[in-house]
């Protein structure tokens, strides 16, 4: 797929932080909608969305095996989503990114 760098701007800022999620949501209202940068910025927000509902409660636990394992998961789901981005591509994020995809449709 060929992108334009102002899409794969747009898409690279939507997984730095979930405030550069927000900033990229703003970046692609523009009446030239990205299909790229739309599908990151959604993955990128699910992400960031589990990681406060989830961390959380799983901080309750009091167990660093859980939190570790809690932490290394929603950093594996970060780095493969990030790493399609940088290279072009619309690859959802496993397990979870297909759910992502329909919840967040509105981006």
């Amino acid at each position: 797929m060929n992108t334009s760098s102002k899409e794969k701007q747009t898409a690279i800022v939507s997984y730095l932080t979930l405030v550069g999620t927000v900033i990229a949501i703003f970046m692609n209202q523009e009446e030239n909608r990205s299909a790229f940068a739309s599908f990151h910025i959604r993955q990128a927000l699910g992400i960031f969305t589990t990681f406060f509902l989830l961390g959380y409660p799983i901080g309750y636990f009091d167990n660093w095996m859980v939190s570790a394992s809690f932490w290394v998961f929603i950093f594996i789901l970060w780095l493969y989503g990030f790493i399609n981005c940088l290279n072009g591509e619309q690859k959802s994020v496993p397990l979870v990114g297909a759910f992502y995809q329909n919840l967040y449709k509105s981006f």
